[in-house]
């Protein structure tokens, strides 16, 4: 199935993807972003807070964006 991946780690970027039927939220973090913490990450599907079991489904935007930027000062 096809879903719309939008990374906002660093430059950022977004394109469709062909991912398994019922992958889940997690699952994809953990495919697309191996060396991060999930808890850094505001991960949301169509704008939406999402959680780690949440199955994605076709046309699905899904976008991790860190919670904190490179560089800026806590």
């Amino acid at each position: 199935m096809k879903i719309m991946y939008i990374n906002n780690d660093g430059a950022g970027f977004a394109d469709h993807l062909e991912v398994a039927q019922g992958i889940k939220v997690g699952v994809l973090f953990g495919e697309r972003m191996p060396y991060a913490k999930a808890q850094d990450y505001l991960i949301r599907v169509n704008r939406q807070e999402a959680t780690a079991d949440q199955v994605l489904q076709e046309g699905d935007r899904v976008s991790f964006t860190p919670k904190k930027i490179e560089g800026a000062l806590v």
